[in-house]
């Protein structure tokens, strides 16, 4: 049975291990140790509420087989997109060159360094198995931070914004980064990569120029990759899209990948979910549904068949309700498959 529960310290091994299987960048996970360790501590005192965190809580899930209690994947809600810092993007827009004289009128596509998104809640961290990708726990993982946010938007911002993964060569280069980016680094992508992850986030405005940057100029290579979403993350985009989520004006300052973007009242995990009370009973017949529970530290959310109670009430299989942690008369959250 898959559960997405919060993060703890002793799934760090399982959480390091995926963080470091993959060659291209699939996920927003730092491939160090010490700060997963740090993003684990960091989760478990956003979700005890510690005051000194007061707009900077982050929250790390992950998705466990509750059979084995091995981690097959991570998801992550920054309550505030920069955490106290500046979150630094790209926005496309278009500049009109003209000459009366020569009769000439010319859209000239430029991109211009900006920290507008900074404070949206932000998705990340999204890590899983590979072989996971076409089964329903993709779709568990992913949406389950949405009835997370769902129970809890007191702590979270009415838009939100996802950076999805952009283009990138099978040996991990990114033509985005290699056009732009390299040349005022002057380190690889993946180096750069690696120091937005364990380092605050002053070096980019510290090294990337300040001026618009005008589209043309940039090679044929990264031109293309603008705002196109690298292959792993096609899955990705698709559901989040379906969630309500649009590509914006906002691209990755490293990659070039799309930004999604959302009103957070107009998700459809959270219009259309279900406020239920839980009965304990036999069997799970009925719709496959998405089911949470718990706040906080006890927050729960697995898949299920339910057979809905007269009124506000929903039979939950005994089983399920034990791996949720479900009492009777407890509220729950049901949103379909």
């Amino acid at each position: 049975m898959w559960i997405v529960r919060p993060a703890r310290h002793e799934d760090l091994a399982g959480i390091e291990k995926l963080a470091t299987a993959h060659g291209a960048r699939v996920s927003t996970l730092p491939q160090s140790r010490d700060k997963l360790s740090e993003k684990i501590d960091h989760s478990q005192r956003s979700l005890a509420g510690d005051p000194a965190l007061a707009d900077r809580e982050r929250f790390l899930f992950v998705l466990e087989d509750s059979g084995t209690g091995r981690i097959h994947g991570t998801a992550g809600i920054d309550a505030r997109a920069g955490n106290g810092q500046p979150f630094y993007n790209y926005r496309r827009d278009e500049l009109i060159h003209a000459s009366h004289e020569l009769d000439v009128a010319k859209h000239v596509a430029v991109l211009y360094p900006t920290h507008e998104l900074t404070g949206k809640t932000l998705l990340c961290s999204f890590t899983i198995d590979p072989d996971l990708r076409d089964t329903e726990a993709f779709e568990l993982l992913s949406r389950s931070r949405l009835l997370f946010i769902d129970r809890h938007r007191e702590r979270f911002s009415d838009q939100v914004v996802v950076e999805i993964q952009g283009v990138q060569t099978e040996e991990g280069d990114a033509p985005f980064w290699d056009s732009l980016g390299r040349h005022f680094f002057h380190m690889d992508f993946a180096t750069a990569d690696y120091y937005s992850g364990v380092k605050t986030k002053t070096f980019i405005a510290e090294l990337m120029p300040p001026n618009p940057i005008y589209v043309t100029l940039l090679s044929d290579a990264a031109q293309a990759a603008i705002s196109e979403p690298h292959e792993a993350a096609a899955r990705t985009c698709q559901l989040l899209e379906r969630e309500g989520f649009r590509v914006g004006q906002h691209i990755d300052i490293f990659d070039g990948g799309p930004v999604l973007e959302a009103r957070t009242d107009e998700l459809t995990s959270i219009t259309r979910r279900r406020n239920k009370t839980a009965r304990r009973g036999e069997g799970s017949r009925g719709v496959r549904y998405l089911v949470a529970n718990g706040d906080s530290e006890s927050f729960r959310c697995s898949l299920t068949n339910v057979s809905d109670g007269l009124g506000d009430v929903v039979r939950l299989n005994t089983t399920i309700a034990d791996q949720l942690g479900v009492s009777d008369g407890d509220d729950l959250v049901l949103v379909a498959l």
